[in-house]
């Protein structure tokens, strides 16, 4: 990799950041730029070091997660968010993918996937921990989705058509399922897989199920 990936990060306890820390310099690709242990001027902060990503924990003093993703989305800040969480609660989760953050990690599990999150985030992907993963793919099912049947076609970039495709799958209907159920072939299911991904900007299946959440496309 030819850029240096500049990392912010923010959580109230020092040993873990200074955890964190020990690891990802051992990484040439990567660049700490910063760090907060409470959320009141990480805006401020964060803006100065033209940070790529923040490694951002959801209780923070002063100002939490939650409010501090909301004053990014508010000022378009760029740099992408991975959430690291001592919660995998599936509401907190659906949470901050509505409100845009590219990633999510349990604390538990941050060691073994913080690595590979920064790289797949920086590339424009989303990455979720496995068992976060597990706890997004088991609430969007055949048994418990409801599909949105009110929502506008003149609210999306997507086509009738394609709405259709990006809700199959998030119910993980496979390639040849979709084709059976809409009584086309599996090359244009690709075809409208990879043009819908293009169009909303997201690079795997778990952005598109979190656009799906996230414009109420299907409701779980």
């Amino acid at each position: 990799m030819n850029n240096t990936i500049k990392i912010y990060l923010a959580d109230d306890h020092q040993v873990l950041l200074d955890g964190i820390q020990f690891l990802l310099k051992m990484i040439p690709d990567f660049e700490i730029v910063g760090f907060s242990l409470n959320g009141k001027d990480l805006y401020n902060k964060i803006s100065t070091t033209q940070a790529d990503i923040l490694i951002l924990d959801l209780n923070m003093p002063d100002k939490d997660g939650i409010e501090i993703i909301k004053e990014f989305n508010e000022k378009k800040c760029s740099c992408k968010i991975i959430v690291l969480s001592s919660y995998d609660d599936l509401k907190l989760i659906r949470e901050v993918m509505k409100l845009g953050a590219n990633g999510y990690l349990t604390k538990s599990c941050a060691g073994e996937n913080i690595i590979e999150a920064i790289y797949s985030v920086y590339k424009g992907e989303d990455y979720f921990s496995n068992s976060v993963r597990e706890k997004i793919f088991y609430s969007v099912t055949k048994d418990n989705i409801k599909i949105n049947k009110e929502i506008s076609l003149k609210n999306f970039i997507l086509t009738e058509r394609e709405l259709e495709i990006i809700t199959l799958i998030a119910l993980e209907l496979s390639g040849k399922e979709i084709s059976d159920k809409l009584f086309i072939s599996t090359n244009t299911v690709e075809t409208h897989r990879k043009n819908i991904m293009k169009k909303i900007g997201v690079k795997n299946t778990i952005g598109l199920v979190k656009y799906a959440i996230k414009n109420n496309i299907i409701n779980t």
